[in-house]
């Protein structure tokens, strides 16, 4: 296993329930699907894939602060970089969805050396498609009328929501959406921080963290990187910085991206950026670059 443990470390009762989902799976008949494989050993796990959907991540407990959390996790997508470095396919299009996904994408990515930096993304689809709802209510459309939203950097409570790009089509007419709405206020205030706190608020009113709507996004995000995003339209991941809009690069960061078919992405570019827009961007960048920070300290221990 060249360093590899042998088992991701699991929670008491973790294999009863993954073989509950494995019959889930079975009884929902999909036509797609030849067969389920469950399993604790990365090695097996990514065997030969062409995309892995990490969704699971260790959760922050009572009483954990945010450095054991990132250590918890630093551990796990150390191991799981280095299984996907050694045996899945050099073309696999990796998403990570257990948070703090930005950091963990990183880190994931620091230990797949041999797999290119852009097939390494986390998901911020999820956080897009809150927005697209908040917008489509204000204005009384359905959201497919709603185009171009962009979440700006980490899956976190800085994540900057930005509608000043988007489009809305009316009458068959497309307009800018913020033209549309006519509340700059709302759009600078309560807009950004509905978005920012809505799984901390779907948390609160059901017990747990978003279910259905996550895996919506899961879907969304997958589709379309396989696929590519239509003409005109673009959306919003995780990726690898590159310096685009003054953000350093090497860090996974949520930008707007336009997506070929086969899955080549590129940054838009050239999205004029006002003072209130780069107050956000830098705000979320530096929390990431604390992130990045504290995890190449944990993986500089690790060795």
């Amino acid at each position: 296993s060249s360093g590899i443990n042998a088992e991701w470390p699991l929670r008491p009762g973790c294999l009863e329930k993954l073989n509950g989902v494995v019959m889930e799976l079975e009884d929902l008949a999909l036509s797609l699907v030849r067969g389920v494989v469950a399993t604790a050993d990365p090695l097996k796990a990514f065997a030969d894939v062409d995309v892995a959907l990490l969704l699971g991540a260790f959760p922050r407990l009572k009483g954990m602060e945010r450095k054991d959390l990132l250590a918890k996790n630093n551990d796990i997508f150390r191991t799981t970089g280095k299984a996907i470095d050694q045996v899945a396919k050099k073309s696999v299009k990796v998403v990570v969805v257990g948070n703090p996904c930005n950091t963990n994408a990183l880190t994931c990515m620091k230990n797949a050396p041999s797999i290119p930096k852009e097939n390494f993304t986390c998901l911020t689809r999820l956080d897009q498609n809150r927005a697209k709802s908040q917008l489509a209510a204000k204005l009384g459309v359905s959201v497919s009328q709603i185009s171009n939203v962009i979440i700006w950097g980490n899956h976190s409570g800085t994540q900057f929501p930005d509608a000043r790009h988007a489009s809305v089509t009316i009458n068959g007419a497309r307009q800018s959406l913020t033209d549309a709405l006519s509340d700059d206020a709302w759009v600078k205030s309560d807009f950004i921080s509905t978005v920012q706190q809505r799984g901390a608020a779907v948390i609160k009113a059901r017990g747990l963290s978003s279910a259905m709507s996550a895996a919506k996004a899961i879907g969304d995000h997958a589709r379309d990187w396989w696929f590519g995003t239509k003409e005109g339209e673009f959306t919003s991941m995780g990726v690898i910085s590159d310096g685009s809009y003054n953000i350093p690069a090497g860090i996974i960061y949520s930008f707007p991206v336009t997506i070929e078919a086969g899955g080549k992405w590129s940054i838009v570019q050239n999205l004029k950026q006002d003072d209130f827009a780069t107050e956000k961007m830098v705000a979320t960048y530096n929390e990431l670059q604390e992130e990045a920070n504290a995890a190449a300290e944990l993986a500089a221990a690790a060795n």
